[in-house]
């Protein structure tokens, strides 16, 4: 089992938090690099967003 099998199965119904966390990580990074590596940290954290699956529902209608 990958690290990133065994971290989704730790965060399983914890997506949004996790979420939150990669957007605070994010946030600290930008403000430590004075927002020099904005544009890679923001494809970061979508990338492991779409990873632990911490971007389900954002940006897309509701689901009926």
């Amino acid at each position: 089992m990958s690290v990133m099998d065994k971290l989704k199965q730790l965060l399983k119904g914890h997506e949004d938090q996790a979420g939150q966390g990669i957007d605070k990580a994010g946030d600290f990074v930008d403000e430590k690099t004075q927002g020099k590596y904005s544009s890679q940290v923001d494809s970061a954290q979508d990338k492991l967003k779409e990873q632990l699956g911490g971007d389900q529902g954002q940006g897309q209608p509701p689901q009926q």
